[in-house]
């Protein structure tokens, strides 16, 4: 998620350590390379121009690629700034089950002036869609599981834009402040394709759910019933009402749904009115006195001042069945709590599960899990995720094989087998490493990045890609920095040692410099962006990433839409395609005006493709899907090709 309100703090650092960023590391091996040549124009563009060619020269440095991918089939898209989606030619895009679509036989319908209750929203499909995966059932393309997140309510100016309709957040009652609550979460919706070729909603399915702020979830592994998650309301510590701000997502190989709670320390603030936060609260950002979202008005546990663990069982990862619905979602506490944007995972050689993480601030971190016990295929891996090894991403300029730009190493975070943190008073315990994550990253000299957002492994190589949104605060250009803003952000990747995900070593290089060479033709400045940017495919802020079976990378946009000044030619948010042997980068889907693209999910025969579309309208300039005078609404959009072949070709 880019910057949806004011009180989003992605792009605020709250990270005050030492601890070396990335954009140094980058210069340094640019400097150890010798490819310092004459000018800030030329000093690193051999690896920011996407570095799987090597360049020997400063007039090679921009050339678009020579070779046609042989991946992408379709013909790329021009930019819109339209109120509508645009797809490229010979495919169909159907908007499909916007917020408010009744998701249980008997559920009220959405009311077009946002006066639903607190109970017509639990029964309803929730707010601003972002991570999404189909679980097939029995295999099938044509009938499903949906499981889609709901990440937020839409603020604007210090209100509620949509949920309660134009002007509705006054007077402000419990009722409303349930309903934003029941606006959050997940949405478990069984859907299956009609004679006719049109998906539908099951309304009598006993699949479909709500899961919320408020639902039960129990807290599990390590930290779980330690004294940092205990409450008034749960002495236990394992029992946590909700989850929320969930952003991107992730699956397992045991059919299970990962959600992931991003931006939860904006839901904690206090009324007293006094700004009393620890250093812990601080770190991870919690608001220093009233919230926007304004539960804290009417439920105590948001108000940190009142119940200071509460904001401790918010920021982790939860596992969901989507096929049992009686069953109670798992905040799995191995894995770290940060601010997680997606999880993404792999296997090692000897099949234990790895998940790669972002977290999705400004100068924050790159983790790893993995696994203490093996994924066996048709056995009960219910826990697996509640023991294993969490590492930390620690990048050098150290020299990688080819044309690779540098080495890394993943950092053990345990309070037993890493002196640092076990000379370190601040953590007790190994509960404490996982409560306290980014203080124990801090600890251990992590490398600070650009805002980490949605990580992705390719489906043969297993290398690993993750999109860094942007870094629009850097004030100084350096060697590797020449734009001394980085408003467009890139693309980072690393190649585990032995192509094994449980390596503690790796390389990494950088696959895209997004930038814009409408607004700087000339390609020797770095603002126009590697090699594979073009006028014709031109964008800013990556952010939703995902591979196809084919290994297809599918490109998706959280950025500025003004089509003026720096982002001139750009255009609304977008998915993009690339192929990643030949680099090429083509245009395939626009969205309307002021949203954000996120998620993907295929069918198994790869024949449908489902995103979702995040806040149209945002800032009030938008009436998609429904038209002229009508609330924006989020929605998901089912994408087929026309003749009926496969996404991509």
């Amino acid at each position: 998620m880019y910057t949806s309100h004011p009180q989003d703090t992605e792009d605020t650092p709250t990270n005050l350590s030492a601890n070396e960023h990335f954009q140094t590391v980058v210069a340094r091996a640019v400097s150890r390379r010798g490819f310092l040549k004459s000018g800030l124009g030329l000093s690193a563009a051999v690896f920011l121009a996407g570095p799987l060619s090597a360049c020997s020269s400063g007039e090679d440095l921009f050339r678009k690629p020579e070779k046609t991918s042989s991946l992408l089939g379709f013909e790329a898209i021009p930019i819109s700034t339209e109120d509508t989606m645009t797809v490229a030619a010979g495919y169909t895009a159907t908007v499909f089950a916007p917020w408010g679509t009744p998701l249980f036989a008997g559920a009220p319908a959405w009311k077009a002036d946002g006066s639903d209750t607190a109970a017509a929203q639990a029964r309803q499909v929730g707010d601003n869609h972002d991570g999404i995966h189909f679980f097939p059932i029995n295999g099938s393309s044509t009938e499903g599981l949906l499981v889609m997140n709901h990440e937020y309510a839409t603020v604007k100016d210090g209100t509620y834009a949509w949920l309660f309709g134009a002007n509705g957040t006054e007077p402000w009652t419990a009722d409303k402040a349930d309903k934003a609550m029941n606006a959050h979460g997940v949405s478990v919706i069984h859907i299956a394709r009609s004679g006719a070729g049109k998906w539908e909603i099951k309304l009598d399915s006993r699949y479909n759910r709500r899961i919320t702020a408020s639902t039960e979830i129990e807290l599990t592994g390590p930290a779980a019933g330690t004294d940092l998650l205990k409450t008034r309301a749960d002495p236990s510590g394992r029992r946590v009402l909700g989850t929320l701000n969930n952003c991107g997502n992730g699956w397992t190989p045991w059919n299970t749904y990962l959600t992931c709670e991003e931006n939860f320390n904006t839901y904690f603030g206090t009324t007293s009115g006094s700004d009393t936060r620890d250093a812990a609260q601080k770190r991870y950002g919690l608001m220093p006195k009233g919230t926007e979202y304004r539960w804290e008005q009417f439920v105590d546990r948001f108000d940190y001042a009142k119940e200071a663990n509460e904001s401790n069982r918010f920021g982790w990862i939860v596992e969901i069945d989507p096929f049992d619905p009686g069953s109670t979602p798992k905040k799995r506490t191995a894995l770290g709590r940060i601010k997680h944007e997606n999880a993404a995972y792999a296997l090692t050689a000897d099949k234990h599960i790895v998940v790669y993480m972002g977290d999705d601030q400004r100068d924050d971190y790159i983790y790893k899990f993995i696994s203490d016990g093996v994924y066996q295929e048709g056995s009960d891996n219910a826990t697996l995720l509640d023991a294993g090894k969490l590492y930390v991403a620690r990048f050098n300029d150290g020299a990688a094989a080819g044309d690779f730009m540098g080495t890394g190493e993943w950092i053990l975070l345990s309070k037993a087998a890493n002196a640092t943190l076990a000379a370190d008073g601040r953590f007790a315990s190994q509960a404490e490493v996982l409560i306290y994550t980014r203080l124990a990253a801090d600890a251990v000299g992590a490398t600070k990045m650009d805002r980490p957002e949605w990580v992705s492994v390719h489906p043969t190589s297993g290398e690993v890609y993750v999109t860094l949104t942007n870094n629009d605060k850097r004030t100084k250009a350096d060697a590797a920095n020449p734009r001394a803003a980085n408003i467009y952000g890139q693309i980072l990747r690393w190649r585990e040692a032995g192509a094994d995900a449980a390596a503690t070593t790796f390389e990494w290089d950088l696959f895209v410099l997004a930038g814009n060479p409408v607004k700087y033709a000339n390609r020797n400045d770095l603002r126009s962006g590697s090699a594979n940017i073009t006028p014709d495919n031109t964008f800013n802020s990556p952010d939703g990433l995902g591979f196809d079976r084919a290994g297809r990378l599918w490109i998706q946009t959280d950025g500025k839409y003004s089509n003026t000044g720096e982002y001139e030619g750009q255009g609304n948010n977008q998915m993009l395609c690339a192929d990643p042997a030949s680099k090429e980068i083509r245009r395939f889907f626009v969205g309307p005006k002021e949203c954000e693209v996120t998620g993907i999910t295929f069918t198994p025969d790869s024949k449908t493709m489902f995103i979702n579309v995040q806040h149209p309208g945002e800032k009030g300039n938008s009436h998609w899907p429904d038209g002229p005078a009508s609330l924006p609404r989020s929605a998901t959009v089912i994408i087929t090709k026309n003749d009926g072949g496969v996404i991509g070709t």
